[in-house]
């Protein structure tokens, strides 16, 4: 469906969707397989997903911490490892790697329901920087960057709260969030940095919003 939008609207370029359960190491490696077969390789990796389970420290299902970390942390790892892996082989020495991190990644909110989840994220911050450190380790100018935005307008609190659904519609009314085109003109500036430059954080919230 999505596709099929871009194309109407008459994007540049071609959206080729893949289902991929990012919990699942083989579905990941299966996609990056049919990435080799039909598209040569990855020159861009952005690692967008994640989610939250409102599951607390004192109080949490272990399911929802397991889940969070699966694809918060190892998803993101396994991601990393297999594009860089496909940039190598294919000798490309200018590709980047992109985390879509989150201002819950560098700071703790009073809000027991995401803790675990900034625990991810914090992940994610020290992920990204020890990526930046093996980059340079190798001798290659394939560069990392972080992308951390506050209150995003999607799909994400509808899962925090799916038992709650005006609560989570509620989130997105309160302030003037940022928006899915906020994010992808982010990613473009780290894109557009000449090739000396290498951006590794990029901290962004709505400027109503207070955390």
């Amino acid at each position: 469906k999505l596709a099929a939008e871009c194309q109407s609207a008459g994007y540049p370029g071609t959206l080729i969707p893949y289902k991929c359960d990012l919990s699942n190491e083989e579905e990941i490696l299966s996609m990056f397989s049919a990435i080799r077969t039909l598209h040569q390789g990855v020159d861009v990796c952005i690692n967008n997903a994640g989610l939250a389970r409102p599951e607390p420290l004192l109080s949490g299902r272990t399911e929802g911490w397991r889940t969070m970390i699966d694809v918060n942390v190892m998803a993101v790892s396994i991601c990393t490892r297999e594009a860089y892996q496909s940039m190598k082989e294919r000798n490309i020495d200018d590709g980047h790697i992109i985390n879509i991190n989150s201002m819950n990644g560098h700071s703790v909110v009073p809000q027991s329901v995401v803790h675990f989840y900034s625990a991810t994220k914090y992940a994610v911050t020290a992920l990204t920087e020890g990526l930046r450190q093996e980059l340079r380790e190798a001798k290659t100018h394939i560069r990392a960057t972080c992308i951390s935005p506050g209150l995003v307008e999607t799909g994400f609190a509808f899962k925090l709260h799916d038992n709650d659904p005006e609560r989570a519609a509620a989130t997105y009314e309160s302030i003037r969030c940022l928006k899915a085109e906020d994010m992808a003109n982010a990613v473009i500036y780290v894109l557009s940095a000449p090739p000396h430059v290498q951006i590794g954080d990029i901290q962004m919230r709505p400027t109503e919003q207070i955390s």
